[in-house]
């Protein structure tokens, strides 16, 4: 984390975010260290951003919404499950036959499961599923996924304690 601001980072506001080749947005310092300051406190006012990284109120709203815009960021609330009525979740390692990508995007689109990824290994995709209880996640794996065309067999990983969950990973 930077502990003083970045005043001296040069970059015009509308210069924070250029594509690569690739397609990916580059981003300059400066925008960096405005995604630094809102993953410490996702309700930091512009002004207090603008202030520690030596840009006015109205260029750190424009960067942050380029930023959101590019889909670069989101800014949104973290619940911890538990908390909020959801008592089981696991990880469900799926083995395909066939077109991994429709399976990964039929589960996209399935609102108990919280994030796919198309994997090499010994699993095609994994999968988070977040669940009222056990009957809930019996019901996602057996008759929502495992019947999904393509599956040959599921694991499941059921959670028995989250001891980290961060996401300030996005400037190292």
């Amino acid at each position: 984390m930077h502990s003083g601001g970045v005043a001296s980072r040069s970059a015009e506001p509308r210069d924070s975010a250029r594509e690569s080749r690739s397609g990916t947005p580059q981003l300059d310092a400066v925008s960096l260290a405005i995604i630094e300051q809102l993953q410490e406190d996702g309700r930091r006012p512009y002004a207090a951003i603008g202030k520690a990284v030596g840009l006015s109120e109205a260029a750190v709203r424009q960067r942050v919404q380029k930023l959101l815009d590019q889909g670069v960021m989101q800014i949104v609330a973290v619940t911890d499950p538990l908390t909020v009525g959801f008592r089981r979740q696991a990880m469900v390692g799926i083995h395909v036959e066939g077109d991994v990508e429709s399976v990964a995007d039929a589960l996209t689109a399935m609102p108990d499961v919280e994030y796919v990824v198309m994997t090499a290994g010994s699993f095609d995709v994994l999968a988070e599923i977040v669940c009222e209880d056990d009957d809930h996640l019996l019901d996602v794996i057996n008759r929502r996924i495992r019947a999904l065309p393509g599956v040959r067999s599921t694991e499941s990983f059921v959670y028995l304690k989250l001891k980290k969950q961060t996401y300030m990973w996005g400037t190292r």
